[in-house]
């Protein structure tokens, strides 16, 4: 992993001059319609814009839909559509970008979008926005994810946050009290490992709470989820500014996060090391935590495991704070194309007012807009209120700076260290705090 982040930062480094010396459309480009970077084509001209997308099966037939749907009312633009393996999909981007011969579109996940921008291999959409792109529509954490240096970047898909899912049967086995569905009162750490204790099984293979939606992976899920946990107990990875992660990450109340987290895998040991296959589906794990998206997988492959039968769901737990995790994939316009215009008019097709509900009806991801809450009675309902009420009242983007490629490894290992190697807090605590210093180093 240390070879890969170091090929990772090196071409962010290499789009970056590349952006200086080729004085193309990344420096001229300002997201406008009037601008010099890539003017609207000729009228009767065909244009076809290239966009590339991580290959996500479930999303797939929803782009496809919308993408007909376009081409049907823009018949000079055609959308030639390339979805790429999920473990290719950030090396693919980043050495198209690095050689000069990126998509006109790409999407991309809230945290990366720092250093796309960063590199100037994205253009701000602000002025596309500000014509027809609806922004006051937007949720407020999704704008904050979505913005550097004061200007958005992306426009998005969809935004998300996860909760807690616990099995209603082993519950009630242990005369354990349902956690409450109010976001407002949300269980505390201490109530949900007094519950994992009970429910903790080892004969029979069955852990009390797994605190991350996929264990110890090697993707970005797993910082995802671990970040919450510094917050809620009132730690920063970053200062205000963004320039330093000394006395934040270090800090007491960062200490006590992980000292927690630790005793969950190696003292209590209510939580696995190594997680089983579908876990939750499969009764291994009683307390879980997940996004709206695993409530159609559940129905889709577990049609027996029943939500409201088997399995409920209640809000994230909390420490000192209740904080939830946020940030979901986007569509960007990388500075390359030679028709940002007709861009424009795709990205905000699929991500506008209405492209929004076509997506939430096809995907039933959880919306980055206002107005698709407001359109969709089930969105007020139980189960989906809780991400929604989580999501506005207590939602915290990922930290939003070129340097996150580092941020992100160091806070993986970290939990990694902690947790699956029985580590010391305040050396692995050090370490992580050194490898987003030198990634903030990169960068200045």
């Amino acid at each position: 992993m240390k070879k890969s982040l170091a090929l990772l930062l090196a071409i962010v480094m290499a789009i970056g001059m590349s952006a200086c010396s080729s004085g193309s459309n990344s420096n001229s480009a300002t997201g406008s319609s009037s601008s010099p970077a890539g003017s609207a084509a000729p009228e009767g001209e065909t244009v076809t814009l290239s966009f590339w997308r991580h290959d996500y099966a479930p999303e797939a037939a929803a782009f496809k839909k919308l993408i007909a749907s376009f081409e049907e009312k823009h018949p000079n633009i055609k959308i030639d559509f390339q979805m790429i393996p999920n473990d290719q999909y950030e090396t693919k981007i980043r050495t198209a970008l690095a050689g000069g011969n990126p998509p006109d579109i790409m999407a991309l996940d809230a945290p990366t979008l720092a250093s796309y921008a960063n590199s100037g291999a994205i253009i701000p959409l602000e002025d596309y926005f500000a014509k027809d792109g609806n922004k006051d529509d937007l949720l407020k954490p999704v704008i904050e994810g979505l913005t550097f240096n004061g200007k958005l970047y992306a426009a998005p898909n969809n935004e998300g946050t996860i909760v807690m899912f616990y099995n209603k049967k082993m519950f009630a086995e242990k005369n354990i009290p349902f956690p409450s569905k109010n976001v407002d009162e949300a269980w505390t750490w201490d109530q949900v490992l007094d519950a994992a204790r009970k429910l903790n099984d080892p004969a029979k293979g069955v852990y009390g709470w797994n605190p991350t939606p996929w264990g110890f992976a090697g993707h970005e899920g797993a910082p995802y989820s671990e970040m919450a946990f510094l917050w809620q107990a009132g730690a920063e990875i970053l200062s205000p500014d963004g320039t330093t992660a000394k006395g934040y990450l270090d800090s007491p109340e960062a200490k006590k996060a992980m000292t927690f987290w630790k005793s969950l895998f190696n003292t209590e040991k209510v939580s696995p090391k190594e997680l089983p296959q579908d876990a939750f589906w499969n009764g291994k794990v009683a307390i879980h935590v997940d996004g709206p998206f695993a409530i159609s997988n559940q129905e889709q492959n577990f049609p027996n495991f029943k939500l409201g039968e088997d399995y409920d769901i209640a809000p994230l737990w909390k420490d000192k704070n209740m904080i939830g995790t946020t940030g979901s994939w986007g569509m960007a316009i990388t500075s390359k194309s030679e028709h940002p215009d007709e861009a424009w008019a795709f990205v905000n097709w699929v991500t506008g007012v209405e492209g929004s509900k076509v997506w939430y009806e096809e995907t039933k991801n959880l919306p980055a807009r206002q107005s698709t809450f407001d359109a969709y009675a089930e969105l007020k309902e139980y189960p989906m209120n809780i991400y929604a009420e989580q999501l506005s009242k207590y939602g915290h983007p990922r930290p939003v700076t070129p340097a996150y490629p580092a941020i992100s490894e160091a806070i993986r290992l970290l939990f990694e260290d902690v947790g699956l190697g029985n580590g010391d807090v305040d050396e692995s605590l050090a370490k992580a705090v050194k490898k987003i210093e030198d990634g903030l180093a990169m960068h200045k």
